[in-house]
């Protein structure tokens, strides 16, 4: 079962980043008294009651008309147009909406805005509207603000929940409101989907339409110069060899602090949600670029949701080269994504078809890598090759000792460790051991899950 998306919504300095960051347990996004704050859309895995989901902060309400170089003044009525396209990217997107106001400054014309948006793009689901919407009324830290709430019964969108997202009063009854109504616990669990899922994600403008097309042998989804043009992320199945394949094209993604208020910073967020179905991400850089902060932040991106990874260099056409030009990009690449030295490059022309043929192959052998399964006798024999090889440093007098490993699963390679104690284990010496397993077993293109356990026999 897929993660469903819950989106904060409301017009800027109602605390939607403070709730954000209370939901995802730490200080993910950049919280300020400034309204337009938050310039980038955040994404962040939630708990309650045992179900996850992914929350999406909505800030990035800029307070400058970026046409005229004016600011603008900081009524909540000159961001309209920026919260309306939000509101409506939430309500078609999300699985659910958390609509924030404020009780300190009471219902304003922005607040009405916003909930005739939301009125208006709920759908009738049977006997209940969707997307749900909660309306949660902030800074209601005592009972005088508690009552005032009440006066946001005028907005028509149901109950007015009273939470404080700085104190945490009343989050716990407004998660279990929210749990409820994304009908979680009656859930049916997905069809399992036997194709080997593609994500082709990159900043906009490098190419990712014109490679599924390539890849595809004709014109499925539009190609267009205009950076932004894909909106949506587009499913696309073929099967190569006998093997299915479901190609699922993205928005690009702009670099933080770029990304234009409303529709194309939700087009991010279904890149994210594109990315977090895949097996194996295409990660595709722009060769008359080279490689950008950017293009490190979304390869962290994938590697944070533990995807597995081929760097596909586009435009390779458009490079003036010799015969040494190939390997020093090679080594410029490894160098500024240096936490992906296990991935694959690939330099490709989408325009031409130059070397496109080696993408799918590459990705099966990844997606073959991502399932191998090392035999516990012999992961055990490297492991303790390496630690008669390189002994792990000493913490306070203590030496970190490993008992026991096991890869307990695939998809990603996950190995549990058994030592006398897990906080010795130093991120250097990790870092060690994946290096030599590595050397017998490449995994090439995925990243490696290693857990320690405490055992009190060690």
């Amino acid at each position: 079962m897929t993660k469903p998306v819950v989106a904060l919504v409301g017009r800027p300095n109602v605390g939607k980043s403070t709730l954000f960051n209370r939901l995802a347990g730490e200080r993910l996004a950049v919280v300020d008294d400034t309204p337009g704050t938050t310039r980038d859309r955040l994404v962040a895995e939630a708990e309650w009651r045992g179900f996850t989901f992914d929350v999406v902060d909505t800030g990035g309400i800029d307070p400058t008309d970026l046409r005229r170089w004016e600011p603008l003044s900081l009524d909540s009525a000159d961001y309209i147009p920026q919260i309306r396209a939000q509101a409506e990217m939430a309500a078609r997107d999300a699985d659910a909406v958390l609509f924030m106001v404020d009780v300190e400054s009471g219902i304003t014309s922005a607040d009405h805005e916003v909930a005739e948006i939301l009125r208006k793009l709920q759908q009738k689901r049977g006997d209940k509207l969707w997307p749900p919407v909660l309306l949660l009324v902030n800074r209601c830290e005592n009972e005088e603000r508690r009552a005032q709430a009440a006066e946001f019964y005028e907005l028509g969108m149901g109950d007015p929940l009273p939470i404080s997202a700085l104190h945490g009063t009343g989050t716990g009854d407004m998660l279990d409101q929210l749990i409820e109504a994304l009908d979680l616990e009656g859930r049916a669990e997905e069809e399992p989907d036997p194709s080997v899922k593609i994500a082709i994600i990159g900043r906009p403008n490098v190419g990712k339409s014109s490679l599924l097309n390539r890849l595809l042998g004709e014109e499925r989804v539009i190609v267009s110069p205009i950076p932004g043009t894909t909106r949506d992320a587009i499913d696309t199945q073929l099967t190569y060899y006998g093997k299915p394949i479901t190609l699922i094209d993205t928005a690009g993604i702009r670099r933080r602090g770029r990304i234009e208020p409303g529709v194309e910073k939700y087009s991010v967020i279904r890149a994210l949600k594109a990315m977090d179905r895949a097996d194996v991400v295409l990660l595709m850089i722009d060769a008359t670029e080279g490689v950008t902060a950017q293009d490190a932040h979304i390869g962290g991106m994938a590697i944070d949701k533990m995807k597995s990874i081929v760097v596909v260099v586009n435009k390779w056409d458009a490079v003036e080269k010799d015969a040494h030009t190939m390997p020093a990009y090679t080594e410029h690449i490894r160098e500024e994504l240096n936490f992906l030295d296990y991935v694959p490059v690939l330099f490709i022309s989408a325009l031409t078809g130059q070397r496109v043929g080696q993408v799918l192959p590459t990705v099966l052998q990844v997606q073959e890598e991502r399932f191998l399964r090392i035999p516990t006798g012999e992961l055990n024999r490297l492991v303790q090759k390496a630690l008669s090889s390189h002994a792990p440093p000493t913490k306070r007098g203590k030496r970190l000792k490993i008992v026991y490993v096991s890869q307990v699963r695939s998809d990603p390679p996950t190995f549990l460790f058994h030592v006398n104690d897990p906080d010795l284990v130093h991120f250097s010496y990790e870092r060690y051991l994946e290096n030599q397993i590595r050397r017998h077993y490449s995994f090439t293109g995925t990243p490696l899950r290693f857990s320690f356990r405490r055992r009190s026999s060690a």
